[in-house]
């Protein structure tokens, strides 16, 4: 592998948002655009972003409501405009065509992208994210029932995990002691510190109850799936407590080309094992 690039970190203003991105590698190499969930930020990519950065030119955002982007509080915080603003962003860097990474809340963001023009996707890279009912563990009934039917009953019988130790909880939830010491405590830390801003639990509010027209569209991905057949890499941590690794298999039927690892992690895959992952990202853009 060769030494790695720098990070380099800085904003543009776009669709009428001030957006953070990070960046590594050559503008004009291929492209492989980094979509973060929740309650994460382009912080989670700081593994990967200088190893893929000798291959390739590669951007991370904050998405809006996340990280160091501005956060205005009269932007539509739907998984739609998310996608607008990550478009804006690539046409400001002059992006025609990339690879997708995506995970967690960034599935809906991207996926959003790759149908609207599936010309412009040159491969897909997903990592514990949903895209089948196949994925959605139990824990997702009780959001279910809020979604078609937002009563305050329903909405108390929800998990409370907009807070720190929810925060905490998407990192460390579903791992063993001794996987839980390899990550990072920063990482909730600072991912609490942006969240708690004014505003910002109502902004991932919205995205919460917006998930459920990604869900619902779940038919129309299969169906893209099947019919534009991108390349495609799954990474997946198998202690995952939000989405079940029977999604996995789901792609493997949709898909005539998938390449699948499987990792001793979580859901925050990255927090553990960001160089196994950067090193079959830089052999899946070599088969590209």
């Amino acid at each position: 592998m060769k030494t790695a690039a720098k990070t380099r970190h800085r904003y543009r203003e776009v669709s009428g948002v001030r957006v953070h991105y990070r960046e590594a590698g050559e503008p004009g190499s291929t492209a492989v655009v980094l979509v973060h969930g929740f309650p994460s930020s382009s912080y989670s990519y700081r593994g990967v972003l200088p190893l893929i950065g000798e291959h390739a030119y590669v951007i991370a955002p904050d998405m809006p409501g996340s990280g160091f982007t501005e956060a205005p509080a009269d932007f539509e915080y739907t998984f739609e405009r998310l996608s607008q603003v990550l478009e804006a962003l690539l046409a400001e860097l002059g992006v025609e065509k990339y690879v997708l990474y995506v995970t967690d809340y960034g599935t809906p963001t991207g996926y959003l992208m790759a149908m609207r023009d599936p010309s412009r996707v040159l491969g897909l890279m997903l990592q514990n994210g949903n895209t089948h009912e196949a994925g959605l563990t139990a824990e997702w009934e009780a959001v279910k029932r809020y979604w078609a039917d937002p009563s305050v009953e329903n909405k108390a019988a929800l998990a409370d995990w907009m807070n720190f130790d929810g925060t905490r909880d998407q990192y460390t939830g579903g791992l063993p002691a001794v996987l839980q010491e390899r990550h990072p405590t920063e990482s909730w830390h600072l991912d609490w510190d942006r969240l708690s801003r004014p505003g910002m639990i109502d902004a991932q509010w919205r995205l919460f109850v917006d998930y459920q027209h990604h869900v619902a569209r779940f038919d129309e991905i299969v169906a893209y799936h099947k019919e534009w057949q991108p390349p495609c890499l799954v990474f997946w941590g198998r202690h995952d407590p939000y989405f079940d690794i029977a999604e996995v298999l789901a792609y493997h039927q949709d898909l005539d080309r998938v390449d699948i690892h499987i990792y001793d992690g979580g859901h925050h895959l990255l927090e553990t094992h960001s160089t196994e992952v950067a090193e079959q990202i830089i052999t899946f853009l070599g088969d590209l």
